[in-house]
């Protein structure tokens, strides 16, 4: 396949540097589910920090192929993995850039491609992998200003940025929530069409509007039937459920799916 193609050329290429310590490969590759529509995902591991500077960043990303564009990834929280684009063939590859005291804080335990004297292997004996889990309560504290602010903008005729926040309310709390009741990793909802129970999956395409009114209220309403339902399957008596805020919300609810 082209991205073990691609890897296994980046190895060739920075194997005799000196400022490399280590290149690992995770993502899909990890669970052998990688397929023609599957990025790269590597991690650069070097002696000197280079994720402060994007010019140096850039320079390597150059050299491991037929570079067309790359770009830090500040907007998915992480600057120091720089998104590219090569070609011959199109391919998108991430690289992050970390130092060897960086990799100890890891969300996956990766395939080791590159370990000058065992130093990967090393420090991934002395930490732990540990993916992030939302935060029920840090969840259950927004959902139902979440809620209100979805009916002001429905409300208001704003139905773009309705339909967009439906989006993202699958993102933050519906698909990492259905995710975990499957025993997947909360992955937003990335493979929800393969790694749910069809009903679960049923349930949160019922979450999704076409640009209605009516269609928006509808799909907003059942997102919060399904938060209901997955908060009393996951959540335990350590999180305190906002019940009086819930009910003014949903009293607001009807107000507004009363008015024509």
């Amino acid at each position: 396949m082209i991205q073990r193609e691609f890897a296994d050329k980046a190895k060739t290429i920075l194997e005799p540097d000196d400022n490399v310590i280590g290149l690992a490969v995770v993502g899909s590759w990890l669970t052998n589910e990688m397929d023609e529509f599957s990025d790269l995902d590597l991690i650069l591991i070097t002696k000197q920090k280079i994720s402060h500077d994007k010019n140096i960043m850039l320079d390597y990303a150059k050299r491991l192929g037929n570079f067309l564009s790359g770009f830090t990834g500040e907007h998915v929280g992480e600057p120091r993995v720089l998104i590219c684009l090569y070609d011959k063939p199109l391919l998108h590859v991430d690289i992050k850039f970390v130092t060897l005291d960086e990799f100890h804080s890891r969300i996956e335990t990766p395939i080791l491609l590159i370990d000058k004297n065992g130093q990967i292997e090393k420090a991934i004996r002395n930490s732990q992998a540990t993916f992030p889990y939302p935060d029920y309560q840090w969840i259950e504290d927004r959902f139902w200003t979440w809620i209100h602010y979805a009916l002001l903008k429905i409300g208001r005729g704003e139905y773009l940025e309705a339909y967009d926040f439906m989006g993202f309310l699958r993102m933050v709390v519906f698909g990492p929530l259905l995710h975990i009741k499957n025993n997947n990793l909360p992955r937003g909802v990335r493979k929800v069409e393969t790694k749910l129970g069809s009903e679960d999956l049923e349930k949160l395409k019922l979450t999704i509007p076409t640009y209605d009114r009516q269609s928006l209220l509808n799909s907003l309403r059942n997102g919060v039937s399904l938060y209901r339902q997955l908060r009393s399957e996951l959540f335990d008596n350590n999180v305190s459920l906002r019940n009086d805020i819930d009910k003014k919300v949903m009293y607001y609810f009807d107000e507004i799916e009363s008015r024509k």
